[in-house]
């Protein structure tokens, strides 16, 4: 049964939609990564994101490392496409998280024009990014994915 579990889990057709679906994803998840790690675009780096993610978002030292690891390593194992469908099974367990977290009481919309003084944001990305999720996790990753290789 694992076997068999493991050979539809790397298993991917040769489709366009897959590959612009998981290409899409790491992309956009790349600059978050690139602030969370090394605080490129203005980001916090890794140790001002750990404080955030502790006292802020009130997570465990364990959780934040946990949802920082599978948000990096998941954008990368998109724009590679290996492991792909559990790459965006993580992603949408993290995305599901940042909205329960953070993000739910914050109402659906993003603050976009910043009116909202404390610069909260609300859950509509998020939503995008769990449709992608599984869409990736019932299709697979499409052309040119590793996983292809892997089975």
């Amino acid at each position: 049964m694992y076997k068999e579990f493991m050979q539809w889990a790397l298993s991917s057709d040769d489709s366009w939609a897959g590959l612009i679906l998981r290409l899409t994803l790491g992309l956009v998840l790349f600059p978050h990564v690139a602030q969370k790690l090394f605080g490129w675009f203005n980001g916090p780096g890794l140790r001002g994101e750990m404080q955030y993610m502790t006292t802020k978002a009130g997570l465990p030292v364990w959780l934040a490392v946990a949802a920082i690891t599978v948000e990096c390593v998941g954008a990368f194992l998109l724009l590679t496409g290996t492991g792909t469908r559990f790459a965006a099974a993580g992603i949408f367990c993290l995305f599901i998280g940042m909205i329960l977290v953070v993000h739910a009481p914050n109402g659906f919309f993003m603050n976009w024009f910043g009116k909202v003084p404390s610069g909260a944001e609300g859950f509509e990305y998020h939503l995008l990014v769990l449709g992608i999720c599984i869409v990736i996790m019932i299709q697979g990753g499409g052309k040119y994915a590793i996983d292809k290789l892997l089975q």
